[in-house]
């Protein structure tokens, strides 16, 4: 892999689980200069789960964690099931993510892009 590729999300298909309509927007543009496809994004588990489900290829997820209300733990799930890679993105302290959880990367809201950038490339693309 060259290292521009390496140093880059070029060819990674992102999943984006969002329900603040302009963030979700921001890191959809964000991912796809940074080279990756972004899946989504979507606001609703409901929407989400048929994705996480029909999609072929799907090498990491950022989510956020409360979708108006909304808990996204059914689409963790699914994407811990597939072996997907997960960030939780959150406003949240520790204590409200369930142990079960705990170990998944979390980058804090609001989210400052060119951290989470990083997070994300360290995670998908280790060396």
């Amino acid at each position: 892999m060259s290292g521009v590729a390496r140093s880059s999300l070029h060819g990674c298909r992102i999943l984006v689980v969002e329900d603040e309509y302009f963030l979700a927007d921001e890191l959809a543009q964000a991912l796809q200069e940074d080279g990756a496809e972004v899946l989504g994004p979507v606001a609703r588990v409901a929407d989400a789960l048929p994705l996480i489900r029909d999609e072929e290829q799907i090498d990491g997820a950022l989510l956020d964690v409360n979708l108006a209300g909304e808990m996204v733990w059914p689409a963790v799930e699914a994407l811990l099931a597939r072996s997907v890679p997960i960030m939780l993105a959150t406003g949240y302290d520790d204590k409200s993510i369930p142990p079960v959880y705990a170990h998944l990367p979390r980058v804090e809201k609001p989210l400052e892009l060119r951290a989470l950038l990083r997070t994300l490339r360290h995670e998908l693309r280790p060396d």
